[in-house]
């Protein structure tokens, strides 16, 4: 059994540095570059690439919405047509820096509330899983599992797959509780590690992510791996074709 072990990298801008993403593209297996909405600018976005490319960790795009000040995280009234062109001018953007530097663009992975609003709506998700597919149809597209944005996907014919998360709290119905009631974070290494090999042995996911941005997430990845590791999980990017899980 394997799974891949993701992360949001390359989330600072200008003159500010986020994050310790040397040091956790050690650990991941897939990297998802910030490309420069959310945050990010050409600069760091070429440096994010040389660091996965000389820590043999497969790229992915990390496309948000245009609002640095909220970091992609408040929800914006974009239209479907506007939300796919917003997809597209930002992969391309880093398949350029990719190509140009003699790597492959992998994969994609929406950031914050764009990520969330395409599992719900459904035009929206097909105006996103469109552009990707126009773009390159070989991509995979990382989501939750049983979206919208899946059956998008599933419909061009992209390959999808399920992402689960190590640092965030699941309501009982199976979704993700929001970021703004207490205890949505988890912050403590121990809950990570454990929530990962839950969501590992489930069978229904393919990538778990580790957020960048979590205080000490280079920290809590190494644990999670070790841990995985240790159940006899290893941890690689996803094949081009789905994998099958044995419970």
């Amino acid at each position: 059994m394997k799974i891949d072990l993701n992360a949001d990298v390359g989330e600072g801008f200008g003159a500010y540095e986020w994050g310790s993403d040397d040091i956790l593209l050690q650990t991941v297996s897939s990297a998802n570059i910030a490309c420069g909405f959310h945050a990010g600018d050409p600069h760091t976005m070429r440096k994010a690439v040389e660091a996965c490319l000389a820590a043999g960790t497969a790229i992915g795009a990390h496309p948000g919405l245009p609002d640095r000040l909220g970091f992609g995280r408040r929800e914006m009234a974009v239209s479907s047509e506007e939300a796919g062109d917003i997809v597209l001018y930002q992969i391309g953007a880093l398949q350029g820096f990719v190509n140009a530097l003699g790597g492959r663009l992998r994969h994609v992975k929406l950031h914050g509330a764009l990520y969330h609003m395409a599992a719900k709506e459904e035009e929206l998700a097909l105006s996103v899983a469109g552009a990707v597919h126009a773009l390159d149809p070989q991509l995979l597209l990382y989501g939750l599992p049983g979206s919208r944005l899946a059956e998008a996907a599933l419909k061009l014919g992209l390959r999808y797959v399920a992402e689960g998360f190590t640092d965030r709290a699941y309501a009982e119905d199976g979704s993700l509780v929001p970021r703004r009631q207490p205890g949505a974070v988890l912050e403590r290494t121990e809950e990570m590690v454990s929530q990962a090999l839950s969501l590992a042995r489930r069978g229904r996911f393919e990538t778990l992510c580790v957020h960048g941005d979590t205080p000490q997430a280079a920290e809590h990845a190494r644990k999670i791996a070790e841990s995985l590791r240790a159940a006899g999980i290893a941890i690689a990017p996803p094949e081009a074709t789905k994998t099958e899980f044995v419970e």
